[in-house]
């Protein structure tokens, strides 16, 4: 009973070795949403807390702070800035990225919309015009 027991506390290290690795390593993927990289985050988080880390809430909002995309600097540090991050919950901050995110796609859209009214010529201005033919 004894050796079983300990081969399955050597297994559950090496498993958390391997979580503890993958979770350092995390990064926002580039056009990826920010509801996936929260999901993905806290399926390693929780993992790591079934084989016995003692993760606080903390750890992974500094976490997702840090391995944001750069699109993001400005949100997170506005963040950081006002309020209080030993404080703020998970959800609290991904309600806050999520808004940002929106208004990021809403911008690009917008762009792309002018973007396209200005790439193509009205069908007045092309051709002979208005004056004799």
């Amino acid at each position: 009973m004894k050796n079983k027991y300990q081969g399955n506390v050597k297994a559950k290290r090496v498993q958390l070795q391997g979580l503890r690795t993958e979770f350092e390593t995390l990064r926002m993927k580039s056009g990826e949403a920010v509801a996936d990289f929260f999901s993905r985050t806290i399926v390693i988080a929780r993992k790591m807390r079934i084989h016995g880390e003692q993760m606080q809430d903390l750890t992974i909002v500094e976490k997702i702070l840090r391995s944001m995309t750069p699109k993001f600097n400005l949100v997170v540090c506005s963040i950081e800035e006002s309020k209080d991050i030993d404080e703020l919950s998970i959800d609290e901050l991904q309600s806050s990225l999520l808004v940002h995110e929106q208004k990021i796609i809403q911008q690009d859209k917008e762009e792309h919309a002018l973007k396209a009214t200005t790439d193509n010529p009205s069908k007045t201005s092309g051709g002979r015009g208005r004056g004799r033919g």
